[in-house]
């Protein structure tokens, strides 16, 4: 599968956490690697996974219209999977919670849209 970017503005915005081999695949392109830098500090690699998300939600809104619905639930599912590594957590950790939280408050089956607030 290749990879079809979004066009999206939120693509272009640097400083931006990107894949490992995204550097590599950019010098065999132009010739020369971007200029770049490791984050060696656990709190700054999370600030930017946690804009990672927002950047890979905002590709996931849009890819209905795109048509790479999975390619981009992809994406979101690697930000959370080095998240859950970075803080130590697995799936099941969250999967408990989420059960929880879906007894208390439900889930979205029955697609209520609220309207706004009394």
């Amino acid at each position: 599968m290749d990879f079809q970017p979004t066009h999206l503005p939120i693509e272009d915005e640097y400083p931006k956490l990107v894949r490992d081999g995204i550097p590599e695949i950019i010098k065999e392109k132009q010739g020369a690697y971007p200029p770049q830098r490791t984050l060696n500090d656990d709190n700054e690699f999370l600030d930017y996974l946690l804009k990672k998300m927002v950047e890979e939600s905002v590709e996931l809104q849009n890819s209905v219209t795109i048509g790479n619905l999975e390619e981009e639930l992809a994406d979101v599912f690697e930000v959370i999977d080095a998240i859950l590594k970075l803080k130590r957590k697995t799936k099941d950790d969250i999967a408990v919670i989420q059960k929880e939280k879906r007894k208390k408050r439900g889930g979205f089956e029955k697609r209520i849209l609220m309207l706004g607030r009394k």
